[in-house]
């Protein structure tokens, strides 16, 4: 069974308003590879564990209808709140138990979510799922992060980081799937034409308050929050305050460069 971290409405609340969109290396990573790949027409997409959406729309732009699947009813009802497309649904189902059709899927599409699924459960249904010639485009973005600001860029990130490695401590044990690259989740993918990208970087346009948004969404920080919230609260805002400091900033809508490396696992069937 998958792990469900991102069940409570408050957090799902923080997802939506901070976790960022695939960025655009990314996208066009999986793009290009879906050009160089396409046997199907660009029919159905399915967005595993959708979380508030943010993939999900991406993928309206290229395919006829795009359902993105959450285990988590209060994630799913974030993203039906939010502005979408009208060939985008959602749906409230495990990952490891999808309700669409053997062969019925083009692209199974999961981003910053497959290292909490049953792995092996999943890729059955993945095998199961896609059509022939369909293809599965399964990323993350990993720890590996920096905040860019003029010339102040590598203090800056130096603050970033020491506040993310204390909330990385109480991060779960499925993140190990992170810190590797998902290379366990990449040998379970049961089609032989598949590759692992481990080297796309996006920078995506944030504020200093975007930035500690994002923290407050890590599912490690929501895990420090019911362990001592005291503790959390004021780590996220003695971050914000060193973060200002070293800019020479006061704003916390400051815009600031979020550097970010993905892993993308491709694969056609």
């Amino acid at each position: 069974m998958a792990t469900q971290m991102f069940e409570g409405r408050g957090h799902a609340a923080v997802y939506q308003k901070y976790r960022f969109s695939p960025g655009k290396e990314l996208q066009e990573t999986i793009l290009t590879y879906l050009q160089e790949k396409r046997a199907n027409p660009a029919e159905l997409a399915v967005d595993v564990g959708c979380g508030s959406g943010q993939g999900t729309r991406f993928l309206a732009e290229h395919f006829k209808k795009v359902v993105g699947t959450d285990i988590s009813e209060a994630q799913i009802q974030e993203a039906k709140d939010a502005p979408s497309p009208p060939n985008v649904s959602y749906l409230v189902c495990p990952a490891e138990e999808l309700p669409f059709e053997d062969a019925s899927v083009d692209l199974l599409a999961s981003f910053t979510a497959a290292h909490w699924f049953d792995t092996e459960k999943f890729m059955r249904e993945a095998n199961r799922v896609v059509k022939p010639g369909g293809c599965v485009a399964i990323s993350t973005y990993t720890v590996d992060m920096s905040v860019r600001y003029g010339n102040c860029s590598e203090k800056l990130t130096k603050v970033f980081r020491e506040s993310w490695d204390l909330v990385l401590k109480y991060a779960h044990n499925r993140i190990k799937h992170v810190l590797e690259d998902y290379k366990e989740i990449f040998e379970a993918l049961p089609f032989p034409d598949k590759k692992r990208i481990t080297d796309i970087f996006d920078k995506i346009p944030m504020t200093v308050a975007g930035v500690i948004g994002y923290v407050e969404s890590a599912s490690p920080y929501q895990v420090f929050m019911k362990n001592d919230p005291k503790a959390a609260k004021s780590l996220l805002q003695e971050t914000e305050k060193r973060m200002l400091e070293v800019m020479g900033a006061s704003s916390p809508e400051t815009p600031v460069e979020f550097w970010v490396r993905h892993v993308c696992l491709l694969g056609c069937k």
